[in-house]
């Protein structure tokens, strides 16, 4: 595989062609802040707060969809970046009901992570408190709308790992919700195949397991990963 030589961060590094900028600055232990990757399945590039900063360009583009090419020079932490940042997760605490303090995922949210990594205690914005349904017909999981950030991160895992593409996206804007099969309540989808993959990649309290308690509800996303790696390897293959 070809190497390129870029700068990140005053950093003059080699990474392979193939690589996107975040996995490049992962690989140094450059720190760029995600909420809707997750290794393993593919990236959509639907959060933006991995947005970097490329010189001779005045757009920020997601890391991580963006490949590396020779001679970039890449800044990840400039104030404009940081100020971007922050609005994004400020807004996506104002869209839904993020209320830490009565979630099932309080202490094991990443966004409340992002939140206290960037510096955020408070939001500027007027916040809309929709009323989204909770839907519990599962036998074994639920999920709260309310909480959901879109990341769908539920989707691709249930589509590129579990192959069942039992979750999709519905509506626009705020307004986007996600859903199972044709917008069916999740306890009565045919596609469901009941392994938890989902909930595993959920990065807020959207997605839980019932019956369990708070203390209960930290998740192990290295397995995602340990699955895709696995069969890219042919390791369950005799």
């Amino acid at each position: 595989m070809a190497v390129v030589t870029l700068t990140i961060d005053g950093h003059t590094i080699g990474a392979e062609q193939n690589l996107t900028i975040l996995q490049a600055a992962k690989e140094m232990g450059i720190y760029i802040p995600t909420l809707c990757h997750l290794d393993g399945i593919d990236d959509a590039g639907a959060c933006r707060l991995c947005i970097v900063q490329i010189e001779g360009s005045n757009k920020l583009v997601p890391a991580c969809v963006t490949k590396v090419s020779e001679g970039l020079n890449i800044q990840t932490n400039t104030d404009k970046i940081k100020k971007y940042r922050k609005i994004i997760l400020e807004m996506l605490f104002a869209e839904r009901n993020h209320v830490c303090a009565i979630c099932v995922a309080n202490q094991h949210c990443e966004l409340q992570e992002l939140a206290a990594k960037i510096g955020i205690d408070h939001v500027r914005y007027d916040y809309n408190y929709p009323k989204y349904e909770v839907d519990t017909s599962h036998e074994r999981f639920g999920i709260d709308h309310n909480r959901c950030v879109v990341c769908t991160r539920c989707v691709r895992v249930c589509d590129t790992i579990e192959g069942a593409h039992t979750w999709d996206m519905s509506g626009r804007g705020a307004k986007i919700l996600i859903i199972t099969d044709l917008a069916q309540p999740w306890g009565e989808s045919d596609s469901c195949t009941t392994c938890g993959k989902c909930v595993q990649a959920c990065p807020t309290g959207a997605l839980f397991r019932k019956r369990f308690s708070v203390g209960e509800m930290e998740r192990d996303r290295t397995k995602l990963e340990f699955i895709v790696t696995a069969r890219e390897k042919k390791q369950w293959i005799a």
